[in-house]
C-alpha cells in the first residue's frame, strides 16, 4: 500500500473528513499535527507549493492537495489506484 502523509491541525473538520475517507479505504496515515507551527509547518508549505491550509495530503510523496481535492480524486476514480501503488 502507498505511503500516505497528512498534515493536520487540532479541531480541523476538513482534516477529520479527509482522515475518515482514508480510513474507509483501510489506509494507515502518517499524521503530522502542525497546530503549534514549527518546522513541520514550514516543511508542509514548501512541499505543498506554498499552500498554508490544512489538511495537506501526500501519497507516495505526490501532493494531492486538501480535503476537497482528495474527495474529488476519489469521486473521479483516481484515489484507489494511487493507494494501491
Amino acid at each position: 500500500m502507498a505511503r500516505v502523509e497528512v498534515y493536520t491541525k487540532f479541531y480541523c473538520p476538513y482534516c477529520t473528513r479527509a482522515k475518515a475517507l482514508l480510513a474507509s479505504k483501510g489506509v494507515e496515515i502518517e499524521e503530522y499535527d502542525i497546530s503549534m507551527g514549527g518546522p513541520q509547518r514550514a516543511e508542509m508549505i514548501e512541499r505543498a507549493g506554498g499552500r498554508t491550509t490544512v489538511p495537506q495530503i501526500f501519497i507516495d510523496g505526490r501532493h494531492i492537495g486538501g480535503s476537497d481535492d482528495l474527495a474529488e480524486l476519489d469521486r473521479a476514480g483516481g484515489l484507489d489506484p494511487l493507494l494501491a501503488a
